[in-house]
């Protein structure tokens, strides 16, 4: 898999135009959602570049990561002339880096695109690393590709737009990364004011937390081993967003992994010997930031259920990615169905739901 150029922009619209540059292209496609066509658009407006681009907007969040929408991006391609040597600029969140990365890689068996991520949580997370797909089958991220976009550009005066539930949502990968990597990274990220952010403190940490990703997907860009040290707090977060889908109350993916973390965190103590008082104080943090996401002792079959549909597993088994302590990494452990439900329990009794 080739490697994509990652910018942290301080000039938006040079640096774009030195990305597009890269790329010998017949036709220029822009894909947004509707936020972003209202909020983002905006700031590209005396970029010449994009004047001449066909803009194509899905749904916004979650729910429109389907393969209805997909098939709406690939129809608008197809009508609008695109070409293999057609250029793709993704523009949003992770919703749309991962479908429109998608739809790239899929029309015409492959075309080149660029990611402009909008939220946090694709800056530090979905739009780095390669990972495309859809939700599927009530299951997230069920179907797609590795199919790295020729350039990433991170620009953060788009987190202005955000709401604070989004930024917060992103933050919950940062300190994955931070959990992942090394403990001056993690208690920084600890210390950092979530509540009131100051985006230019943000940036350097977002400059951190990228190259964290970078390292790991460079030495492992298809998950066979190190890089499933990017599903920290994963494995029980995209069971906890699948049940929340069920049931119709969505939740957002960076508040998911950081529930998740505090089950793996759990079981990473009780398996592997992580430290109880950074546990302790790591989800201590998520609980005072992230509020809960509740549910009952008779629903610990269908989370079991979704959790049994994790890439990750092999032979029906469900496979966890645990920490001995920060920075060690302990890769393709395994728990059966009691100490899940145990998991679980703990969550529920230190959440007080």
């Amino acid at each position: 898999m080739s490697k994509q150029e990652v910018l942290l922009c301080s000039n938006l619209e040079e640096n774009l135009s030195t990305a597009i540059a890269k790329c010998k292209y017949d036709r220029l496609f822009i894909i947004t959602d509707e936020h972003t066509h209202q909020l983002c658009i905006p700031l590209f407006d005396k970029t010449e570049l994009l004047k001449d681009a066909f803009e194509i907007t899905i749904g916004a969040d979650d729910v429109n990561k389907t393969i209805d929408t997909l098939a709406y991006v690939w129809q608008q391609l197809s009508n609008n002339g695109a070409t293999r040597h057609s250029l793709i600029i993704n523009i949003g969140g992770g919703m749309v880096t991962d479908l429109g990365g998608f739809a790239a890689a899929t029309f015409k068996r492959g075309m080149p695109y660029i990611n402009i991520p909008t939220t946090l949580l694709s800056m530090v997370d979905a739009s780095v690393g390669g990972k495309t797909g859809i939700n599927f089958n009530g299951l997230k991220n069920e179907v797609g590709v590795f199919a790295p976009a020729n350039s990433v550009l991170i620009y953060s005066q788009f987190l202005r737009t955000l709401d604070h539930p989004n930024i917060l949502s992103g933050f919950a990968e940062m300190l994955k990364h931070g959990l992942i990597s090394n403990n001056e990274h993690w208690v920084e990220l600890l210390k950092f004011d979530i509540a009131q952010p100051n985006f230019e403190d943000l940036q350097p940490l977002i400059g951190k937390s990228v190259h964290i990703k970078e390292d790991i997907v460079e030495q492992d860009p298809f998950e066979h081993g190190i890089r499933k040290a990017l599903n920290v707090g994963h494995t029980v977060g995209h069971a906890f967003e699948s049940l929340a889908l069920s049931e119709n109350r969505a939740v957002l993916h960076g508040y998911a992994v950081a529930w998740g973390m505090i089950c793996e965190l759990y079981l990473s103590h009780i398996k592997v010997g992580f430290p109880k008082d950074k546990m302790r104080h790591t989800i201590q943090f998520i609980k005072d930031n992230y509020g809960v996401f509740t549910f009952n002792c008779k629903q610990y079959d269908s989370i079991y259920n979704f959790m049994l549909h994790d890439k990750k597993n092999t032979s029906g088994v469900i496979n966890f990615t645990l920490l001995k302590d920060i920075g060690e990494i302990s890769i393709n452990e395994t728990a059966d169905k009691e100490m899940i439900f145990e998991m679980l329990d703990f969550y529920r009794e230190f959440m007080g739901c």
